[in-house]
C-alpha cells in the first residue's frame, strides 16, 4: 500500500504539488481562527437566576426564592443539572444545560420560566433575574475615576461615584465585548426623610402616609395639546422630584382647616450619612 502511494506521488507530481500548498493555505487559515488563550475557559454550559432579598435570612431565601425557582426551571429541556446556593439576602440558582445546547436558546427557555417563577414568589420578596452572559472565567478589566489635577475639592468621592453610575456605566454598557459594568467603591448618593415622630402623631399621620406622598408626587403626566396653526403646544406636567427643596414641599395632607402639611412641617430632608460601598 505505501509502495502504491510513493509510485503515485512521483507520477502526478503537480497534484501533489497543489495538494500540498491547499493544505498549507487551509492550515494557515485555520491557525489565524484558532482561539488562543492563556487562561482557557472551562466552564460548563450554564444559565444563572439571581434574586436580591436584604431582609429574609438565609433559610426564607431558600424556601421562598431557591426553591421555587429550582422547581420552575426543571421542566426546561437539555437541561443537564441545577444547583443553588441561599444566603443571608441573596439567592443565586445556577441551572446548566447539556454542552450542544445553544447559549441564547437556554437563555430564552429560562426567561419564559421566570414569569411563572415570579408568581410563585411571595409579593415585594424579591425579583428574580437572569445574569448576564458570562462565565467564573471572563476577563475582569477593572478601572479607578480620579478628578483631575486641581478639582479634587471639586469632585469628592461622592461625586465620582455619581459620575460612575450615571454617565460612565451608560456609556459602557452596550460596547462589543462588555457583558455587564458594576461599580463599587466611593460614596453613594442618598437623599434621607427623618421623621419626627411627635409630628407625625399630632397630624394623626403614619409612615404609610408619608411614603404614598412621595410616591405621588415625583411623576410627571401628560395632557393633550392645542393647536395654534402653524404650531401646537403640547401640555405636560412636570413633578420629578429634583432637589431637596422639591421633597420638602411635598403636601402630605391637609389639617381641618385645609392647611397643606407638608414634608418639611414632620422632617428633615438632608443628604444622608455618606455610605461607603467598597470591597
Amino acid at each position: 500500500m505505501l509502495n502504491k502511494i510513493i509510485q503515485f506521488s512521483i507520477k502526478n507530481k503537480l497534484v501533489i504539488c497543489l495538494f500540498t500548498l491547499a493544505l498549507i493555505i487551509w492550515g494557515v487559515y485555520s491557525a489565524k481562527k484558532l482561539p488562543i488563550d492563556a487562561v482557557p475557559d472551562i466552564t460548563n454550559n450554564q444559565v444563572q437566576v439571581i434574586t436580591l432579598s436584604p431582609s429574609l435570612a438565609a433559610q426564607e431565601v431558600e424556601q421562598l426564592i431557591s426553591f421555587p425557582v429550582e422547581q420552575t426551571m426543571a421542566t426546561i429541556p437539555e437541561v443537564q443539572e441545577i444547583r443553588s446556593i441561599s444566603r443571608f439576602g441573596l439567592s443565586v440558582v445556577t441551572v446548566v444545560f447539556h454542552d450542544d445546547a445553544n447559549i441564547y436558546w437556554a437563555r430564552q427557555q429560562v426567561g419564559e420560566r421566570l414569569i411563572e417563577a415570579r408568581n410563585q414568589i411571595p409579593n415585594n420578596i424579591g425579583n428574580p433575574e437572569m445574569a448576564p452572559i458570562s462565565t467564573g472565567l471572563g476577563e475582569i478589566y477593572q478601572y479607578v475615576l480620579h478628578a483631575k489635577k486641581g478639582f479634587e475639592n471639586k469632585y469628592d468621592a461622592m461625586s465620582l461615584r455619581t459620575l460612575q453610575d450615571w454617565i460612565v456605566r451608560r456609556q459602557l454598557l452596550g460596547t462589543p465585548g462588555i457583558a455587564d459594568v458594576s461599580s463599587f467603591g466611593g460614596l453613594l448618593k442618598q437623599y434621607e426623610i427623618a421623621l419626627n415622630t411627635d409630628k407625625l402623631r399630632s397630624y394623626n399621620l403614619s409612615i404609610a402616609d408619608v411614603f404614598n406622598a412621595l410616591e405621588k408626587n415625583n411623576q410627571n403626566t401628560g395632557g393633550a395639546y392645542i393647536d395654534k396653526k402653524p404650531n401646537a403646544y403640547f401640555i405636560r406636567s412636570e413633578g420629578f422630584i429634583k432637589t431637596i427643596t422639591d421633597i420638602e414641599k411635598i403636601v402630605v395632607t391637609r389639617t381641618s382647616g385645609g392647611s397643606p402639611v407638608l414634608v418639611r412641617d414632620i422632617a428633615t430632608v438632608q443628604l444622608a450619612m455618606p455610605r461607603n460601598t467598597g470591597h
